[in-house]
């Protein structure tokens, strides 16, 4: 079949499914992928599972995982499968293979979107793991058709040793587990959608009772939770959606299929034998009849799926290995085509997939499966619609027209709307315009299995000498072409090693050719430029559906982005608001490693569109008219491990920066920004995910948080009264004149719980309330719901204090009273963790909640405007200047905090946004204001015009102070990690774990299986390396799977030194134990420039001076 054909079977929305294959990690989607594509002829059948063909990227081969979400588009004959082809039963199956890695999520959900169904693939030992959930609530949430593989069931007998009957029970075991986490998504969106209506009701319920219908019943009382028919969302073998698999043996089967084979024999119908080769039915001997248990009457028959399905199979896998005798007869009563030499071949699996490969094909199987049980997409697109578009009522009622085109899925419609779910990169070389396209052959039906005759497989050889001595004469002349030239024509930048840079594509995504490293704690490794010189340049290829109309060349379409609004197209200024026109260049069909172009692509189809470079950010809606809605945003896990990158060479810092904007463009699970220090950092989904993206070492910015601890310490720091309490610090200004006293009090664990909880709410109100005040004299309305919010949240707030005092949570419980009056920022950001509350005596300031602006307090003139003295022409400048001097001393005696409280939140902020453990974030911690004072006595004219300033400074640095008071502790980023070991390899892990400063929090052992299910804890700090030393240490039989699960305080002191008489004698004046707080601080202070406190001379005595690494 040729490209084409397929591009003919786009215009048959009837006949096109797309569909993708989500699973696990190691759960074989990628060899179920390669049986599918040896059907098409793309690879032998006999090279299915060790090809990886959709694993085009080098390091995918090397590591055994797939990294990124592939596509290709696949010919089906339904009825050449029952032996009647047709042209009514060809099918376009588009396919998407994806990740199963926890790092490529985002690849999942990107997939998803694009796709009207999906294969979960489980596997037979393993069961039901981390990311089988993911892709079951993400199958949900995108709201396609799931079918449930269950695969690697060759498994059950070589390794496990099951009998049938065994085996039966265990895959009924799967079975129902997976119903049930179908079963618990479907009650979570049942309840929610409940919730909205009930919640709507009684809006409605109390306008009309604000009308006047007093005899109206408000209470909701009668309320009763929606019954919804929920038959859809179960896996069942009798409905068709359950196919039994073995990926690398290349067999699976539906019980359909040994319904069909023993309806004859058994003299029923196939619709009444299939609906009991499922459950507890069992076949009568006497009668001849379905029975179900009660009839058994304790006799030991066995079910319909042992005794015709399971049976058959162990019986084939037993001849293979143990009676070669055996193997003939079975052959020749399932009139199977063998060549003899395969009958006699040593090759015990070869001989097993020859013969099971032909008896039950996977390909046939799962994709008549896709056929019958995924919908085409113009039925998918009416049910998903709703999934994509705004639910605000004023946009639906202007995009009616929209909605319908979208639902109805016709190519003829005038309005075009497609849908990219991500951006990804491609080598130039590698697109069609710049090789000879390749041609798909038909598998010659003459052959058994599928097999190519050998003229074929001669006209194949001679295409690809051609193609070959075509590349070689390519690269040479591109080589040629590359030289620099004797007149100095060509201009050469030449890097630090001496090799030519290569020049920055304008479609180029990729860090490769970029001199970017990061910045570990120890020293700056950087990628190698001349390893990178000759790497060819990369083009932007846009994955995207067509959900209405035709997407032809050259139609110049719009890119909305995720934030565009039909009701708001442009700004003040008449410009564009985040949209864009765009001119397609280039149309692709997805078929692989390769793209075939396209003309046109009429909707329900998934293609590859080009010239998307620096017209779309991740993802977007292309749209022939502006009254489309942008597509709601493909939902993914946020990106948790930052890494910092600088270049080796300072002066390649802008082609880095470019570079780093690409990489942001193109991975949808890739963020990019600037650290208030300069730093540029990468943020990526794990360690796997980081490599992959930017082919960056594995060197974190290591994440910590400072925190406190109820236990004190002594911290050097500003003279301070004795008798003063515990965290509190008075600083002074250089310029002596203002003091003021600070006090450090840590939070209680509820209090700094709901803050975080509620940090998006309180980032609304802080930006709302930043607004120009025009624009909030312009709804009175929303001015008072933001002040209800306010108060509201303090109201919460001081609930929660009550709770901490209560239940004795809280530190110095006298302290909290009447918090919510006296707060007066949250920090840091307005939206973080930390409190600054006013505590200075006979002064009163307008609460957080009254304020107009949060963010930033209203400045006060410091200096009171001077007089206009040019009336009076007679006054000599020198009593003019006295009389100015004068007034401003006069002013400045009157000045008190008033004035300069705008000054003190701002050095709070700083303080809370940088720490003075190792500049990080604060968390926990409220600062008490309790005295403010003016020196007047120390007044000078120079000194108080910078007063300001260092109001500011001093406040921060006293902040600092407080905090050092008590006892400093770091919050350690930490990963929850997940994995599955066999019994005989579980010291070895615990080993790994504990080298790793892991913590075990659950060990279980999957009950039917050898294996063990291991929960733990692990700094993400620590983490760097721990897969790939897990599986060596266990020799690849354990692989973990790391999810962000949040922040861990590391409960010890940074700067605990031995002082008692016990530790002293116990460890020595140097305290050689490791203090591992103390490591991390100094890492992260060493990575920032900041002081670190390190021994160069040690044993004096010796005169040894230690190396600075």
């Amino acid at each position: 079949m040729d490209v084409s054909r397929l591009a003919a079977l786009q215009a048959r929305r009837s006949n096109i499914r797309n569909i993708c294959i989500v699973a696990h990690v190691d759960h074989g989607k990628t060899t179920l992928s390669d049986s599918l594509l040896a059907s098409n002829g793309f690879i032998s059948s006999k090279l299915a599972g060790k090809v990886r063909y959709l694993d085009s990227r080098e390091d995918e081969q090397e590591r055994g995982i797939t990294m990124k979400s592939s596509g290709i588009s696949l010919y089906f004959n339904r009825g050449a499968t029952l032996g009647l082809p047709s042209v009514e039963d060809e099918f376009l199956i588009n396919l998407i293979d994806s990740p199963g890695h926890v790092d490529f999520s985002s690849e999942v959900s990107t997939a998803s979107r694009l796709c009207d169904g999906c294969l979960v693939l489980v596997d037979c030992v393993e069961g039901v793991c981390t990311q089988t959930h993911t892709v079951l609530r993400q199958s949900l949430v995108e709201g396609i058709q799931p079918i449930l593989v269950l695969n690697k069931m060759d498994r059950l007998i070589t390794e496990l040793k099951l009998s049938p009957t065994e085996a039966y029970a265990h895959l009924n075991g799967i079975l129902e587990q997976v119903n049930a986490i179908m079963g618990t998504f479907h009650m979570e969106n049942l309840m929610a959608d409940d919730t909205k209506k009930y919640d709507e009701r009684m809006a409605q319920l109390k306008e009309r009772l604000s009308g006047g219908g007093d005899d109206i019943d408000a209470s909701g009382e009668d309320w009763q939770l929606e019954d919804r028919d929920d038959s859809d969302f179960y896996f069942s073998p009798d409905r068709g959606n359950v196919i039994f698999a073995s990926a690398i043996d290349g067999w699976a089967f539906r019980t359909e299929n040994f319904a069909q084979i023993y309806a004859s024999k058994l003299g029923v119908k196939v619709q009444s034998l299939r609906k009991v080769m499922w459950g507890d039915f069992y076949l009568d001997p006497k009668t001849k009849r379905a029975i179900g248990p009660k009839g058994l009457k304790g006799r030991p028959l066995k079910p319909f799926f042992v005794q015709f399905a399971l049976e058959n199979i162990w019986a084939v896998y037993d001849a293979t290995t143990n009676d070669r005798e055996k193997v003939e007869k079975i052959v020749k009563a399932l009139n199977l085509k063998m060549l003899p030499r395969d009958l006699k071949s040593k090759d015990a699996r070869g001989l097993l997939q020859g013969i099971m490969s032909q008896w039950l094909p996977l390909a046939s199987t799962a994709l008549m499966t896709v056929t019958e049980a995924i919908p085409p997409p113009a039925t998918s697109q009416a049910s998903r619609v709703s999934l994509f578009l705004d639910s605000d009522p004023a946009l639906r009622s202007k995009t009616a027209s929209i909605e319908s085109a979208l639902a109805s899925c016709d190519a003829e419609s005038e309005q075009t709307i497609a849908f990219v779910s991500k951006v990804y990169a491609i080598p130039t070389n590698m697109l069609p315009s710049t090789k000879p396209s390749r041609a798909i052959s038909k598998p010659s039906k003459a052959m058994p299995g599928g097999a190519v005759s050998l003229e074929e497989i001669d006209a194949r050889r001679a295409r690809a000498a051609a193609m070959a001595a075509s590349a070689k004469m390519s690269n040479l002349g591109n080589a040629q072409a590359d030289l620099p030239s004797g007149n100095g024509a060509i201009s050469l930048a030449v890097g630090p090693e001496g090799m030519q840079l290569p020049k920055v594509d304008a479609n180029a995504a990729s860090l490769h050719a970029l001199a970017a490293a990061p910045t570990p704690s120890t020293h700056t490794p950087s990628i190698d430029d001349s390893a990178n010189a000759n790497q060819p340049s990369e083009t932007l290829i846009g994955f995207a559906r067509c959900y209405s109309g035709t997407v032809r060349v050259g139609q110049t379409l719009y890119v909305l982005g995720p934030k565009y609004d039909p009701l708001n197209q442009r700004d003040q200024s008449g410009n564009p608001l985040h949209w864009s026109e765009l001119q397609v260049e280039k149309l692709y069909l997805m078929m692989g490693r390769e793209l075939s172009e396209l003309s046109a692509v009429p909707a329900g189809n998934i293609f590859g569109v080009g010239g998307l470079g620096g017209k779309l950010l991740k993802s977007g809606t292309l749209s022939s008219t502006l009254d489309c809605p942008s597509f709601a945003k493909v939902k993914g896990d946020p990106p948790i491990l930052r890494v910092a990158v600088e270049p080796k060479n300072p002066s390649e810092m802008a082609r880095l920066i470019e570079g780093l904007e690409l990489l942001n463009q193109s991975d949808p699970c890739v963020e990019v920004f600037v650290q208030e220090t300069g730093e540029h950092v990468v943020v990526t989904a794990g360690e796997l995910h980081l490599q992959r993206s930017a082919g960056l070492p594995s060197n974190p910015t290591q994440d910590v948080r400072d925190d406190t601890s109820e236990d004190n310490g002594d911290r050097d720091a500003d003279p301070t009264p004795s008798s003063a309490s515990l965290g509190t610090v008075i600083a002074t200004t250089p310029n002596k004149l203002a003091t003021l006293q600070i006090r450090a009090v840590p939070l209680p664990s509820n209090v700094v719980t709901f803050i975080e909880g509620n940090a998006a709410l309180l980032r609304r109100l802080t930006d709302d309330a930043e607004l120009p005040a025009a624009a909030r004299e312009e709804d009175t309305g929303s001015a008072e719901a933001r002040r209800q919010d306010k108060v509201n949240v303090l109201s919460q707030l001081e609930h929660e204090f009550a709770i901490a005092v209560k239940e004795g949570w809280a530190v110095e419980k006298e302290v909290w009273a009447d918090i919510g009056s006296r707060l007066w920022s949250f920090g840091p950001k307005d939206v973080g963790p930390n409190l600054l509350v006013n505590a200075v005596p006979n002064y009163t300031r307008a609460s957080w909640s009254q304020s107009a602006s949060s963010k930033r307090g209203k400045r006060n003139a410091a200096v009171a405007s001077a007089p206009d003295s040019s009336d009076d022409k007679e006054v000599d400048e020198e009593s003019a200047t006295a009389r100015l001097a004068l007034e401003a001393e006069r002013e400045f005696q009157s000045r008190s905090i008033k004035d300069y409280e705008a000054f003190v939140q701002t050095g709070f902020q700083l303080a809370a946004q940088a720490g003075p453990l190792c500049a990080e974030p604060m968390r926990g911690v409220a600062f008490f204001v309790e005295d403010f004072k003016i020196n007047v006595e120390a007044y000078d004219a120079k000194q108080a015009s910078l007063l300001s300033g260092l109001i500011i400074t001093t406040t921060r640095d006293a902040c600092r102070q407080a905090f050092l008071r008590w006892s400093p502790r770091l919050g350690l980023a930490m990963y929850s990690c997940d994995l599955q070991a066999p019994s005989e390899v579980l010291g070895k892990v615990y080993a790994v774990l504990a080298k790793r400063r892991g913590r075990i929090l659950s060990e279980e052992m999957k009950e039917g299986t050898p294996f063990f299910q291991i929960k733990a804890l692990i700094p993400v700090i620590e983490s760097f390396g721990f897969s790939d030393d897990l599986r060596k240490r266990t020799g690849g039989s354990a692989s973990p799977q790391l999810i962000f699960s949040g922040f861990d305080v590391l409960d010890q002191d940074p700067f605990w030194v031995p002082t008692t008489k016990e530790e002293l004698e116990d460890l020595g004046e140097k305290a050689d134990r490791e203090n591992l707080a103390r490591k991390y601080m100094d890492g992260v202070r060493k990575r920032k420039g900041m002081f670190v406190e390190r021994k160069i001379v040690e044993h004096a005595e010796k005169q040894r001076t230690l190396k600075i690494k």
